[in-house]
Formats: C-alpha cells, sequence, structure tokens
C-alpha cells in the first residue's frame, strides 16, 4: 500500500494543505496517472475548505477550544458516520465521537466556515473518508504520539482488522474500562493480536486462582504484561506468600490502582525479605495491614531503600535485621517520614556518618516517633555551632531531643521532650496490658493516662494484688482509663472502703470499674448511709456499686434517705461528719 499525499504526486502546495488523516493509503497496483486522476475531481469538486492549520494543529497537543454546540454537533455528526454509515455498534461509536476531542476539534476546524457544522460533516464524509482508528485510539485514552506506531500500515477502516475488534470487545465484554484499554495498547500491544478465545482464556486463568472478576480488571488494567505471560509466576509466588500470612487472595484487590505499575518479582522479594528479617507472620500481617503503601507504593522500593541508606551508613546486614526486629514500627509511614527527616537533619548538622549510625541505633524509636524541627531553626539555638550542635547530641541526647523535637502545646508533650523515655515506658506498659501500638485506642489512652509508665505499672499491680485477675483489671482499665490517674494510696483505700464498708468481695466492681474514678467523700458517705439503712431493714442487701454511687444526689436521696423518718437527720450528720474530717 502506498499514500497518494506523500509520493510526489501533488504539488506541495496541495499537499501541504490535505490533514494527515486523509493521506488515504491506495493499492499498489494503481499506476500514479490512475491514482491521480481519480482522487483530483473529488478534491477539486468539494467545496468544503481545506485549512493549514488543521495540520499544523494536529502536530499540538493542545485542542483549539471551541463552542459547545459546534462541538456537539461534530460529535454527533462522527456517531452518524461511524454507527449509521459504516455499521459499528451504538456504543463503540458513542463512546469513539465522545472521547475523541482532538479528531473532533481537526474536523470541525475543516468545516469552520460553515453555519451547519453538523451536515457540512456528513457531507465531508462522504467524499473524504477518514482513517478510523485515529478516534479509536484517541478514544482508549491515547495521545498522537502514542498511537502513532499503533496504526496499521494500509488500512484506515476498524472493520477491516477484525482481530483488533475482537480482542478489544473481549476487553469491553469483561468489564475492562475502554479508557484503560489504552494503557494495554501502549505497554502490551500484542494483546490485541490474540487468536480468537486467546484473551478470554487468558482472563479467566485468574478467576482460576481465587480473585474476583473486580481484581483482575484492576490487576489487568496496572499490570497489562501480566496477559502476556511476563511475570506471571512472581504474581503468582506474591499471591501465595500473602496467602500464607492469612490474607485472602482478593485482599491485593482493595490496594491497586490502575494508575500505578507494579514490579511482582519486587513485591514477592520484599515479602520474601521481611520474613528473612525476623518478622514473624503475625508481626508482617499487622504491618502489611496497617501500612499498605510498603507493598503496593512503589512495589516495596521504599523497604530497599530504607535498607540501603542503613548499609551505607556502615550498618552491617545482621545489625539491619536486629534493628527491624528490636523496631517491627520502623517502616510504618509516619515513622519512615520522621526517620528521613532526622537523616536528612543529622547531614544537615555535619554529623559524621559513623556518629549518624550510631545515634540511629541508640535512639532509632525515639527519632521514628517524633518529628524535628528543621537544621537552621536548631542551629540558632546553638548560635550556629555545628560542632556544639553534634557534640550535645553525642553527650546530651535528652537536651538535644528537648530543642530538635518540635512541641506541642500541652505540658505533657513538653515534659516528654525534657525526658523522652517517658514516653515510651508508658507506651511499654499500655502494650504489656492489651493495647494495640500505634492504634486510635493507644493514642486517646496516652492523653488520658497521667504519670510516668513505674507509677503507672505500680497502681495496675496494686488492684492484682488485691485480689482482681490481670485480665479484669486490663478490661476496667480500658472502660475507664483515669482510673490509673490516681495515686496507688488512694487506689487502696477504695478497694478497702468496697471490702469493709459493703463487706463485698473486690470483683464486685469490674462490671462498674468506674467506682474507682469516684470522689472519697462520695463513697463513704453513699456506703455509710447505705449500710445504716441495710442495718434498719429498710434497703434491699447486695445492691450494686453502680447503684449507690452512679445516680444524682437527689435521685439518692428520694430512694435511700427519705425512705426512713430518721434517714434526712442520719444523712445531714454524714455531710458533717465527713466536712469536719
Amino acid at each position: 500500500m502506498v499514500s497518494l499525499f506523500n509520493n510526489g504526486f501533488l504539488s506541495p502546495a496541495l499537499t501541504e494543505k490535505v490533514p494527515s488523516f486523509l493521506h488515504i493509503p491506495l493499492p499498489h497496483k494503481l499506476s500514479r496517472t490512475h491514482q491521480f486522476h481519480d482522487l483530483e475531481p473529488t478534491l477539486k469538486g468539494s467545496r468544503l475548505p481545506v485549512n493549514k492549520a488543521v495540520f499544523q494543529s494536529r502536530k499540538s497537543p493542545s485542542v483549539e477550544r471551541t463552542t459547545r454546540i459546534a462541538l456537539t454537533d461534530a460529535q454527533a455528526a462522527l456517531f452518524d458516520y461511524l454507527h449509521c454509515t459504516q455499521g459499528y455498534g451504538f456504543l463503540d461509536a458513542e463512546h469513539i465521537s465522545k472521547n475523541s476531542p482532538e479528531f473532533v476539534q481537526d474536523l470541525i476546524t475543516l468545516v469552520e466556515t460553515e453555519q451547519d457544522i453538523s451536515r457540512a460533516l456528513s457531507k465531508f464524509f462522504r467524499y473524504h473518508p477518514i482513517n478510523e482508528f485515529e478516534p479509536f485510539f484517541e478514544s482508549l485514552g491515547l495521545r498522537r504520539t502514542e498511537y502513532a506506531p499503533l496504526l496499521p500500515r494500509g488500512l484506515i477502516f476498524l472493520s477491516d482488522d477484525q482481530v483488533l475488534l475482537d480482542n478489544y470487545h473481549a476487553l469491553c465484554n469483561y468489564g475492562i474500562p475502554r479508557s484503560n484499554i489504552g494503557r494495554l495498547c501502549k505497554e502490551a500491544d500484542e494483546i490485541l493480536r490474540f487468536k480468537h478465545g486467546v484473551l478470554d482464556i487468558q482472563l479467566r486463568t485468574f478467576e482460576q486462582l481465587g480473585l474476583s472478576r473486580s481484581t483482575v480488571i484492576k490487576l489487568v488494567s496496572c499490570s497489562p504484561v501480566l496477559l502476556l505471560g511476563n511475570d506471571h509466576n512472581a504474581f503468582i509466588r506474591t499471591i501465595e506468600k500473602l496467602k500464607a500470612l492469612g490474607f485472602e487472595e482478593d485482599w491485593i484487590g482493595g490496594y491497586l490502582s490502575s494508575k500505578s505499575t507494579y514490579n511482582w518479582n519486587r513485591l514477592h522479594d520484599t515479602l520474601s525479605f521481611l520474613s528473612e528479617v525476623g518478622y514473624t507472620d503475625a508481626q508482617l500481617r499487622v504491618l502489611l495491614n496497617e501500612n499498605t503503601y510498603l507493598l503496593f507504593e512503589g512495589s516495596g522500593k521504599q523497604v530497599y531503600v530504607f535498607v540501603g541508606a542503613l548499609l551505607k551508613l556502615g550498618f552491617k546486614m545482621n545489625e539491619v535485621y536486629a534493628l527491624f526486629l528490636k523496631y517491627p514500627q520502623m517502616l510504618s509511614s509516619k515513622r519512615a517520614k520522621n526517620f528521613w527527616k532526622a537523616l536528612h537533619f543529622l547531614f544537615a548538622i555535619g554529623m559524621e556518618p559513623e556518629n549518624i549510625a550510631m545515634t540511629l541505633s541508640k535512639h532509632m524509636k525515639l527519632l521514628g516517633s517524633r518529628s524535628l524541627k528543621g537544621p537552621k531553626t536548631v542551629l540558632r539555638i546553638f548560635n550556629g555551632d555545628k560542632y556544639i550542635l553534634c557534640q550535645t547530641l553525642r553527650e546530651d541526647p535528652s537536651k538535644f531531643f528537648n530543642y530538635a523535637f518540635k512541641s506541642k502545646n500541652s505540658s505533657t508533650e513538653q515534659g516528654y521532650a525534657r525526658n523522652p523515655n517517658i514516653i515510651f515506658l508508658k507506651k511499654d506498659f499500655l502494650l504489656r496490658i492489651g493495647y494495640v501500638e500505634n492504634s486510635d485506642e493507644m493514642v486517646k489512652a496516652l492523653k488520658r493516662f497521667r504519670g510516668r509508665g513505674d507509677q503507672l505499672q505500680e497502681r495496675f499491680d496494686c488492684l492484682v494484688q488485691a485480689g482482681l485477675d490481670f485480665n479484669a483489671v486490663s478490661s476496667m482499665v480500658k472502660q475507664a482509663p483515669t482510673l490509673l490517674n490516681q495515686t496507688k494510696d488512694v487506689l487502696e483505700k477504695k478497694v478497702f472502703c468496697l471490702k469493709n464498708y459493703l463487706g463485698y468481695p473486690v470483683d464486685s466492681i469490674v462490671s462498674f470499674p468506674s467506682y474507682l474514678c469516684y470522689d472519697m467523700a462520695r463513697i463513704i458517705q453513699r456506703f455509710s448511709m447505705y449500710v445504716w439503712l441495710r442495718e434498719k431493714g429498710v434497703a434491699k442487701p447486695n445492691l450494686s456499686v453502680g447503684t449507690l454511687l452512679a445516680c444524682s444526689e437527689a435521685r439518692f436521696v428520694r430512694y435511700f434517705v427519705i425512705v426512713h423518718p430518721e434517714g434526712p437527720f442520719m444523712w445531714e450528720s454524714l455531710k458533717k461528719s465527713l466536712a469536719s474530717s
């Protein structure tokens, strides 16, 4: 096949005026004279203007603005041509006409002097066949520079490439969005050349792995090469590895993005590396659940970058493994971000690599948990002297962190900056009693609990020693965190009141842990009144602690004071005795 317009049969001036998509390929068997004379009357007989700007605009990535009415009319004309004249399906014709803006703009430019765009284009199509592959590929989301290599030589009608259409319809019928098919064409154009039925078999193969259709659609859209067999084994190994960790086969479907590209070999290697480092399956499952970006953003690249940075600083591989084991959450998004900021900070203040490695090994957990100020901000405190700043970090880390950490408004956070170990002791305590690290519950608990970790542990142990089960106390603390904000002495007094005033067993407060949060005066006054009424035979025995303490004073007076003629006098006497004590 040859093209009439690029073989010297027309004058340069006429050739320049003809849009590129009208370069119609003609059979070799026609003579040059025959080719010219067959087409010349058509060109001369057309009253439609051929604009030089059309050819130029097709080289430009931008599309000239046009009115909404002209655009709608041009799209309608292209739809009629594809559907009514050429006989393509309704959905195909509609999608192509509405999703090929550059091609439609060029059509409008051809007839821009005409008032009735739709009628003018309909007439234009009768005399000027168009290269239907151009709007077709553009409608799939490809730019001209991207689809130019895909244009079949010697063809201008889509219907002449039945293999292409069959595979295109197979993808559409499976549910792959038409706008995503362009990426498949660009990255794996062989897909559109599969023999009849092969593509459908390839798609069903992924479903046999346990993936849902929606996940297969995402998978194929982001990794078209999998349909060609490339990376297929690596993908299967990744799925099997995730399944061994306790994830469903379809789990990945929630995190794949058609806008991203995935390296399945590296994904599998990342999972294997984390296992080799020493993460147990349970730890790895928690890590991936909370930080899915480790796998799906950059295909595990961050893990390699993280390890590479540590190795360049002088860490040995076994030291890197030990660091991962000691701080399993160091790869979480927030901690990793803080780590890179800290690394940048340490280099910016001129610290030597070996000293940076030593600082990281000693304070990795702390540096990952908090964000540092900018180097210039901290240097101002030290009059710009980097040597003194580095020396302070080596000799008095707590002083350095007090200056370098971004402070928060609360006095508690300022206390953490003065003594960074406080927060870690508190976290360690919370982890021991069942809180999950970095969970919302943990964050709230850290704000509510007052005191050092060892003080909280002492108060917790005091309740266990009083006769409560460890798990019961853990549950009580989660229900009423502020109960541990009281000193050990106060907690012991409240347990004493429960056992000696009411004669109740200590486990009677397990269902009402808020008992330990009430004021001592309220507890003594109400318990004493209830005991007096019980001795008079007026009150029911064994009322719950919550019934006695949780109600308002007015309600308590109504049900526990005025029920006996001498009740009001006794109530006032108790008030006076507590006030004077």
